[in-house]
């Protein structure tokens, strides 16, 4: 294992899942012994569902599960029980297995109208959260494309600099064309205590290079800016970074 000041390098996707785990962990008991409770923004996607497993085996006692609240970073515009809505992944392997209270659980509402689901999203953050919204840990992916939450490569939530939660339209190979889908945007990001980026496979090795090595405000990924922003990547996704990370 190689680690650096923002980069940790695993050696493959088991333990990437344990590593970001034992992040998550140890971020969340953080948060909770110094404001009470832990607020967290997920992701989608089979890296964050492996990491969803460690966590529901690792059962309650690993955490004041009670003391945490759960967002998401962006959502597929689908109802909560389609195949492809975040939020029913993180159900079925995080929520349900973990028993975590419903109140406790805020979705983004793919089902509803976008832009009055985003618009009810940022309400409701901001509500909780303040203005910005502080979350104390937000989870991101990222695609072979470089996109991050829902913040595609030529989308105009790039250039977004007020709203903390949209509805972003994008056409992408990666969403089988053109869609829209919820998001929290940079600002909203930015805001968090602390950013985690968690990255695995081979076919993410020629974006992950070109974020961290290659020049800048090439991928959205890059445009991610915070107090703490760190990233667990696998060898694999690593395969191409030609930097040191130790």
């Amino acid at each position: 294992m190689t680690s650096g000041a923002n980069v940790r390098v695993v050696p493959d996707g088991a333990a990437l899942a344990e590593a970001a785990a034992d992040e998550f962990l140890a971020l969340a008991r953080e948060a909770i012994a110094a404001r009470g409770v832990a607020t967290v923004a997920l992701s989608g996607g089979s890296t964050p569902k492996a990491m969803f497993d460690v966590l529901a085996a690792r059962g309650r006692d690993a955490l004041a599960w009670d003391q945490v609240e759960v967002w998401w970073g962006d959502e597929r515009t689908v109802p909560p029980d389609h195949p492809e809505s975040n939020y029913g992944m993180a159900k079925r392997h995080l929520l349900d297995p973990l028993r975590i209270a419903a109140t406790r659980v805020h979705r983004m509402q793919g089902e509803r109208a976008p832009e009055e689901a985003a618009r009810d999203y940022e309400r409701s953050a901001r509500d909780a959260l303040g203005t910005p919204p502080v979350f104390d840990i937000v989870l991101l992916g990222m695609g072979k494309d470089g996109h991050t939450a829902s913040l595609f490569p030529g989308s105009r939530g790039l250039e977004e600099g007020g709203a903390f939660v949209i509805a972003n339209p994008v056409d992408s190979p990666l969403t089988n064309g053109p869609t829209v889908r919820l998001t929290m945007t940079f600002p909203a990001i930015a805001a968090a205590r602390h950013t985690r980026f968690v990255v695995g496979g081979a076919d993410k090795a020629d974006a992950l290079a070109g974020v961290l090595e290659g020049p800048r405000n090439q991928f959205p990924a890059q445009l991610v800016h915070g107090t703490d922003v760190r990233w667990l990547v696998d060898a694999a996704a690593a395969g191409k970074l030609t930097r040191s990370y130790s």
